[in-house]
């Protein structure tokens, strides 16, 4: 059995969206107004873990079809970096999707995806996990595709005879689209007063002149 640290290091990795989707349905919240440094900050802390470092993923919109968006992330991403935030961005990819509506007519409708940012996540977790980087990896998302990273820390624990740790911390409230974390993971439920204490109050939006 390996032996548990007494100090364990504890890297957060944010999925940008993914957070701002769930806090938007359980808290009502409609922009990203969350401290990535603050709410990795106040999980540690109601866990004992020593904060070993925040990093930030998010997909975002292209300038030309949506300026607003392009802009509020630009600004943020760079305050972020600021604070001390390893950002990844990616540009949002556009595809058409036929909807349905009540009447039964349909209509093409512009879609956003991201690519990449499970995966970039996942990858960052097994390379600091392997390292011996972090003890505990506190995933900010519910992104059922990154339980195979939970599975993999934990052979990595097995394999170097470490004492290894994934969490998913995620909003949690009646209101809430999602009663569950990421699979294999440990779970750390936000209310919304522990969430809300951890707001950025700055307006990142665009000055429209």
């Amino acid at each position: 059995m390996p032996v548990e640290p007494v100090t364990k290091r504890a890297v957060s990795f944010f999925d940008g969206q993914n957070l701002f989707r769930h806090a938007k349905d359980a808290f009502g919240h409609h922009h990203p107004n969350y401290d990535p440094n603050k709410l990795a900050a106040a999980v540690c802390a109601a866990n004992g873990w020593v904060a070993a470092g925040v990093r930030f993923y998010t997909g975002v919109p292209d300038a030309a079809r949506d300026p607003t968006w392009h802009g509020y992330w630009t600004r943020r991403l760079t305050e972020m970096s600021r604070s001390g935030i390893l950002v990844t961005s990616r540009k949002l990819r556009y595809r058409i999707e036929r909807v349905r509506l009540p009447d039964g007519t349909t209509h093409d409708v512009p879609a956003q995806r991201e690519k990449g940012i499970d995966l970039r996540i996942g990858l960052d977790v097994v390379r600091m996990a392997r390292s011996g980087a972090l003890d505990v990896a506190v995933i900010f998302s519910q992104d059922q595709d990154l339980a195979e990273v939970a599975r993999e820390v934990r052979e990595i624990a097995r394999t170097q005879g470490r004492w290894l740790k994934v969490v998913s911390a995620f909003p949690h409230g009646e209101h809430a689209t999602s009663e569950r974390g990421i699979n294999d993971t440990d779970w750390f439920r936000m209310d919304r007063a522990f969430y809300d204490a951890c707001l950025d109050p700055r307006d990142y939006r665009p000055r429209h002149k």
